[in-house]
């Protein structure tokens, strides 16, 4: 296997001596490269707190991250933005674009930041929206175009700089059914075609038969894992609803 990601005994530990809550206890798990994993779990799991630990957004109490070897907890703080800006690609629920910068500006602003050359920045963003099938709105406005494909162009800045992770949280949360399963087939693609690998939180059990494993989290700890082998989509998902009916909900109230 090769390893890109590895948790080490993660800990993460809220409020003062008086009233400490444990949000993460004591997990441990590796990713390969190129695969893609779901993370589940009821509200106050600990799975947001996981992700923002993983993306350096918050610190652990004790452990370590490793991201292709590299020990992320050890990172100095002045150092970490340069860090998520090389290493990590997002997408967020509300999509965070920029409503002052076309869609094709939105998707290349990571390699302007990097001061990647003009010429490259255009070929670059131009073949991502043609696989993403948004090079027809490349000049349009994030207030002008539909949710599906507010989402695709957040992909498409997830992946412009290749990142070695990408990290979503809640992707479809903000879309109708129909957006929701053009965005699914859309990272399933970028993890089939491109090789990314990613890591995706979500409380929808539809969501998360698009992956190929997923960890149940419970009171801070790994519950269990699923992992999708040679099962259909639709048998993965039917085993994704018993897991979450044992760990306390079903699709609808675990999130």
């Amino acid at each position: 296997m090769n390893e890109i990601l590895r948790l080490e005994h993660i800990q993460k530990y809220y409020g003062n001596e008086g009233n400490i809550t444990k949000a993460i206890d004591d997990i441990s798990f590796s990713v390969a490269k190129g695969e893609f994993i779901g993370i589940m779990g009821a509200s106050g799991s600990g799975k947001t707190t996981l992700l923002n630990c993983i993306s350096t957004i918050d610190t652990a109490s004790a452990g370590h991250i490793y991201l292709d070897g590299t020990d992320v907890t050890e990172i100095k703080e002045k150092e970490l933005a340069r860090f998520r800006r090389i290493n990590l690609g997002f997408v967020f629920q509300d999509f965070n674009l920029l409503d002052t910068l076309t869609i094709s500006e939105n998707i290349a602003l990571a390699l302007t930041i990097n001061k990647v050359p003009a010429a490259k920045i255009d070929t670059r963003v131009e073949s991502i929206a043609r696989t993403l099938s948004i090079a027809d709105i490349l000049d349009k406005y994030p207030y002008q175009v539909s949710g599906g494909q507010k989402q695709r162009c957040a992909c498409a800045r997830a992946i412009i700089n290749n990142p070695k992770l990408i990290l979503a949280d809640e992707p479809t949360g903000a879309l109708d059914s129909h957006s929701s399963q053009m965005l699914l087939s859309t990272i399933q693609s970028i993890n089939e075609q491109l090789g990314a690998t990613i890591l995706m939180v979500t409380h929808d059990a539809f969501t998360a038969s698009y992956a190929n494993r997923i960890l149940f989290l419970k009171d801070g700890r790994i519950f269990t894992e699923l992992l999708k082998g040679d099962n259909a989509r639709k048998a993965f998902f039917d085993k994704i609803l018993n897991v979450l009916t044992m760990i306390g909900g079903g699709q609808t109230d675990v999130c």
